[in-house]
């Protein structure tokens, strides 16, 4: 075989991943028909068909599995040798992609950063928002944010934030129409606003501790959301009760948009870590993100 350039394996890579011709010379830089030349010149010099094309997708075949499988970490390597190298310069620079849920982008990553980028104007950050468990790895992210229980033991955890606690609000209208609830057993019987995770793939229960008595309760009510702003909204309009961080309605309560209810039974839990896998030549833009989130006392 014709030793090819190593843009066609490039080519191939990207074509397979993004399972797209056009997403792929999107992605590439190149038109479609050019990016379908170079892959037919590898198929070509190879003497076997890496691609199989539909009119709906592209999928690899079994030799271009065993090809991507081989190559896609190989050039990962090479791409972050480079991006090491190019940045080894005075003021690091390049992009930092972190997966995070919304509450601690909002609360957490937005404050820090807010101070960080003015003084590194070369570090970009992209926070991508996600309730799922995301691969960091799979998802090429260079570092996710999570519970520090939900951490997995195998990755490099930062604690980014202090202890987390939850509280139930309702607005005052709300409670013009109901009981207050006296224990987390009595929220069966109010309209709870419910929230969904894709993590759970149902609703999620809210949690509750009280002199070492854990509680569980999966609540009913007429709205279920995805996020925490809605539910924030739903409760400032007297619609039911919200189970939210209380870090995000302490301002409503001070100005009594919201009362809190069940504020014995919400005990504070293991905050917020940062969390990437045990990367030796971690790039140094990354390394100055890292440290500007740590949490310190």
């Amino acid at each position: 075989m014709t030793q090819g350039n190593f843009n066609d394996i490039v080519a191939f890579v990207t074509v397979a991943q993004e399972e797209s011709f056009t997403r792929a010379a999107v992605k590439l830089g190149v038109s479609q028909s050019a990016l379908s030349q170079t892959i037919r010149g590898l198929e070509e010099r190879l003497g076997l068909r890496l691609l199989t094309r539909t009119t709906r997708r592209v999928s690899a075949t079994i030799a271009g599995e065993r090809l991507l499988r081989t190559a896609a970490p190989r050039l990962e390597e090479i791409h972050a040798e480079i991006a090491a190298l190019t940045e080894m310069r005075d003021k690091p620079a390049g992009v930092v992609r972190i997966t995070s849920g919304e509450h601690a982008a909002i609360a957490v990553l937005a404050p820090a950063l807010e101070k960080f980028l003015p003084a590194n104007p070369d570090v970009t950050v992209e926070i991508i928002v996600d309730y799922g468990l995301t691969d960091i790895v799979a998802e090429r992210f260079d570092a996710g944010v999570r519970l520090g229980e939900q951490v997995a033991k195998d990755m490099i955890a930062v604690p980014i934030s202090p202890d987390v606690r939850m509280a139930v609000v309702g607005s005052p209208d709300y409670f013009r129409q109901h009981l207050w609830p006296d224990t987390p057993q009595d929220l069966t019987a109010h309209n709870c606003i419910n929230m969904r995770l894709p993590t759970h793939g149902n609703i999620f229960a809210w949690e509750f501790e009280k002199d070492g008595r854990e509680l569980r309760v999966r609540v009913e009510g007429q709205l279920v959301f995805n996020n925490l702003t809605m539910r924030l909204d739903a409760a400032l309009r007297g619609i039911g009760l919200a189970y939210m961080p209380e870090d995000q309605v302490q301002h409503y309560i001070d100005k009594g948009s919201l009362i809190r209810v069940l504020e014995d039974w919400c005990q504070p839990f293991a905050g917020y870590h940062l969390y990437y896998p045990n990367r030796r030549h971690a790039s140094p833009a990354f390394t100055l993100v890292a440290e500007a989130l740590r949490y310190r006392k």
